[in-house]
């Protein structure tokens, strides 16, 4: 039956226009800050329906997984706050009298969306929309990786090391305190100065950081800046290869203590890598990822690249308010 329309504004909305805001809504900035366009037309390959009720507009139920990831809502949560606040219809392009999505609907979605792998282009697009309002520096950039668990049980030892509800978690030890988490690692580079993330990539908890890193490094990185678990030849040579600054930190082998120089030199870089860590931090205490929601990789990825945005976005506001 085709695709609903949306947004025709009514009298009640009129009315509603009228009253003066006591603050300046965050989600009315937002909603000025990207061409909505661009990504419209990357969501348009999502079939609608062919029989039965009509399709809610792609782009509106991309941004209600937006709203979700900024305020921390379960698909049910999300249908009634989409159905309840004007300030969310209006973010997503609905009018007062418009129905509204039910949580099966936006699980639907997500659905097709991680199915399609389209989650990597709509995050390619915001990136590129970010660049183009010159918020990116790329005189640096900082990579890191942190440990998220599984939304599975963590296997007992008699269970084995995987385990069938999450079949994509893995064990996986911290480089420093050799403690070891059941379920995934969130790969970022972020741009040095403005704490934006360029790119992200998740992985099983027992993937090493530095394999991760060629893929993870956006082009132009200016100097690259890494704790000791990045120190590798192979990385050395890529980043002389790209022209890329190193800002590895050096790590000890048997036999082979660090030299003065060497360590004198990870001092000086702990400054410099660590404001990657706040960028973790506020993905595990405000959008959720200190534990995953989904029960495979797929699944948790487009969980992850969509908190990712969500992030970039109110930090874009921060960087050049409205």
């Amino acid at each position: 039956m085709g695709q609903r329309r949306i947004g025709q504004l009514g009298l009640l909305d009129a009315a509603v226009s009228r009253r003066k805001p006591r603050r300046a809504d965050v989600l009315d900035d937002i909603g000025r800050l990207l061409d909505w366009a661009a990504f419209e037309r990357l969501l348009a390959v999502i079939p609608v329906a062919a029989k039965g009720e009509p399709s809610f507009p792609a782009l509106m139920m991309f941004k209600a997984l937006l709203l979700q990831r900024w305020y921390g809502l379960s698909d049910p949560a999300m249908e009634a706050a989409l159905f309840d606040r004007p300030s969310f219809q209006r973010f997503a392009g609905l009018s007062l009298d418009d129905e509204t999505p039910d949580h099966s609907t936006i699980w639907r979605f997500r659905e097709r969306l991680t199915k399609m792998g389209l989650i990597e282009e709509l995050f390619a697009e915001l990136q590129r929309q970010l660049d183009t309002h010159g918020l990116l520096i790329k005189q640096g950039t900082l990579i890191d990786a942190s440990m998220v668990t599984s939304a599975a049980r963590r296997p007992r030892k008699e269970d084995g090391t995987t385990s069938p509800v999450d079949p994509d978690a893995r064990f996986g030890a911290d480089n420093e305190r050799r403690r070891f988490t059941f379920g995934y690692k969130m790969h970022v580079a972020v741009d040095q100065g403005t704490g934006l993330i360029r790119s992200g990539r998740l992985t099983s908890a027992n993937i090493q950081d530095v394999s991760v890193a060629p893929d993870l490094l956006p082009p132009s990185a200016g100097t690259v800046y890494a704790d000791r678990g990045y120190h590798s030849r192979s990385l050395r040579e890529l980043l002389a290869q790209k022209g890329f600054g190193d800002g590895v930190m050096r790590r000890a082998h048997k036999n082979q203590p660090l030299t003065p120089e060497e360590v004198a030199r990870n001092h000086a870089l702990v400054p410099l890598r660590s404001p990657v860590e706040a960028v973790f931090g506020t993905l595990k205490r405000s959008y959720g990822f200190t534990r995953m929601r989904y029960f495979n990789a797929a699944r948790n990825l487009t969980a992850f690249l969509l908190a990712c945005m969500a992030y970039n976005l109110r930090r874009s506001l921060q960087l050049n308010p409205a």
